[in-house]
């Protein structure tokens, strides 16, 4: 169904925002209709995302709104109030935002915040409400919704958080639900689930309105697509006319930068007319790294993982086995891919092998040394070694540091010291700084922000910085890439492999983007409760998988190409 089919959901023409003199969104015009799909792709700061917030009245504290029209299942909303809005907001409008953790309240429980909704908007009775919200919480793929509906955000992994944000967007059933990156924080199955009910509510009627970054999920879920650069809409058309009939160079280069067909070691964010497979045939492929270490008198593995164990106490009494056995090595100059399902134990077993949770059996050595069993204060002089970029960005930054100073201290820089202090001075660490901002595609001018000011892109891109400061050996990637644009996305893959060349550095990557970790990866270990199911050449797992779990993942992750 298109706009010509039936009267639009939403009309927008001609949406303009601005914050002061800057103005950020350029003559946006859309419509959609019941049951389809429009997404808005682009770079970070492209606009589309302060475009889906306009939708709502929540562009931003000072931001001035302009739109010829702006009308949302009939309503004119063009002036609405913000008592206006906070009706349309849920009830008329359903809104599922990229950072779960930020949306969601950390006080509440999610099954009260999903029923308060419903209360406030519905004034559906107690039984009903908490029926309503079981079934939505199983709708998105919850894990026992009804001990979910108990736990507050902070006590769910990243995917369970997204999942139970989804639910409260579609709890009241709106016609439009507006995507600003819903699978963002999604392992393949369950992000395959969520598309799945995604199309199911947009064959119900509801109209969607997606913004992401990730081009697969895109060609898998929408009916037209816009693409948008500093503030306008480049290109527009059918899901086969954009993504696969590129006009625009702009278009091409983000089709270009996705990673899943992408030899390993050839460049992701290369210039479109160059030779991949010339630039492939350059690099040292997987078997030549590991012929490489084979063949070297050192061939300790740089980290290893023997037998370890992890539980954690639940409550009612019993414990939880979040990694039950596992053992896992690391070697110099080699990428180990790890995939899994959220709560199968990747972010555990990171933990692990970072020291920073000690196993329960088991033992973590570093380069053929004790890691797990050293007391913190034994291990501190090691611990520049091995750097750590998490999947929570934000919530791994003091918010009141400037992203200067969190670079500074990550790279033992202590401003205003001089020479004979045992740190740089000033003027040598704030060169560090910006040697790191650069290396990660950022303006030197980002030093004096706080990360809170940062786009979620943003603050990704600072926090691989972070983890780069001191020149570690091993890098432990959780979900590293996860709320980059694909063109972004490709600069940090190109750079973690770049460097991966020049210094040998050795990668622990976690990633539920299986297109992610081929490209990366030279060894991939699938996770499975706790467990690993299957291990081996990424080529091999991902093109013939051995276990019927693997075999799932590779099936249900999206592709750009069908």
């Amino acid at each position: 169904m298109t706009a010509n089919d039936a009267d639009p959901v939403l009309e927008l023409e001609q949406l303009r925002v601005a914050f002061g003199r800057e103005e950020v969104v350029r003559g946006v015009s859309l419509a959609i209709a019941p049951g389809e799909c429009v997404a808005i792709v682009g770079e970070s700061g492209s606009g589309k995302s302060v475009t889906a917030r306009s939708l709502l009245g929540m562009a931003g504290e000072g931001a001035r709104v302009e739109a010829q029209t702006l009308r949302l299942a009939g309503r004119d909303l063009r002036g609405a109030t913000e008592r206006e809005w906070r009706g349309v907001r849920g009830g008329q409008a359903g809104l599922v935002l990229q950072d779960a953790l930020v949306a969601l309240d950390p006080l509440r429980p999610i099954g009260r915040e999903i029923g308060d909704a419903l209360r406030i908007h519905d004034r559906m009775p107690r039984a009903e409400r908490r029926a309503r919200t079981l079934e939505v919480l199983a709708d998105v793929g919850m894990p026992d919704p009804a001990t979910a509906v108990r736990r507050r955000s902070g006590e769910l992994s990243g995917g369970l958080r997204q999942r139970a944000l989804i639910a409260s967007a579609l709890a009241l059933d709106p016609p439009l639900l507006i995507a600003d990156e819903p699978t963002t924080a999604l392992d393949a199955t369950v992000q395959a689930r969520v598309l799945e009910l995604l199309a199911e509510v947009r064959g119900r009627g509801t109209a969607v309105l997606l913004i992401s970054h990730d081009l697969a999920v895109v060609a898998r879920l929408a009916d037209r697509v816009l693409v948008m650069r500093e503030g306008r809409v480049i290109e527009q058309g059918t899901v086969d006319e954009v993504l696969r009939a590129p006009r625009e160079p702009y278009t091409r280069a983000l089709i270009a930068a996705v990673p899943a067909e992408v030899p390993r070691g050839a460049p992701l964010s290369r210039p479109a007319d160059s030779d991949a497979n010339a630039t492939a045939a350059q690099t040292p492929t997987a078997a030549d790294r590991a012929a490489s270490r084979e063949g070297s008198p050192g061939s300790t593995p740089l980290l290893a993982l023997d037998g370890v164990v992890k539980t954690f106490p639940v409550r009612g009494g019993g414990r939880f086995t979040a990694v039950d056995d596992v053992s896992l090595d690391v070697h110099r100059g080699e990428t180990v891919g790890l995939v899994g399902e959220s709560g199968s134990g990747k972010t555990t077993l990171a933990r692990l092998a970072l020291a920073l949770t000690a196993p329960d059996r088991g033992a973590v050595t570093l380069d053929g040394e004790p890691w797990s069993a050293l007391d913190e204060h034994a291990r501190r002089p090691r611990r520049p070694r091995i750097g750590a970029i998490y999947q929570d960005a934000l919530s791994s930054f003091d918010p009141l540091w400037s992203v200067g100073r969190i670079l500074a201290d990550a790279a033992g820089g202590a401003p205003g010291k001089g020479a004979g202090t045992g740190h740089p001075s000033r003027a040598a660490t704030a060169r560090r700084v910006a040697e790191l901002l650069d290396r990660v595609g950022l303006a030197g001018a980002v030093a004096g922000r706080e990360p809170l000011t940062l786009s979620g892109g943003q603050r990704q891109r600072v926090a691989i910085a972070r983890a780069l400061a001191a020149a570690p050996e091993l890098l432990v990637c959780d979900e590293p890439v996860s709320a980059l644009d694909v063109t972004i996305q490709a600069q940090i893959l190109d750079l973690l492999d770049e460097l991966q060349r020049e210094r040998g550095l050795a990668m622990l990557f976690i990633s539920h983007d299986l297109g992610v970790v081929r490209h990366m990866a030279d060894r991939v270990a699938v996770m499975q409760a706790g467990r690993i199911v299957e291990s081996g050449p990424a080529e091999r797992v991902f093109a013939a998988p051995g276990h019927p779990y693997t075999a799932r993942l590779v099936a249900d992750a999206p592709r750009l190409v069908h």
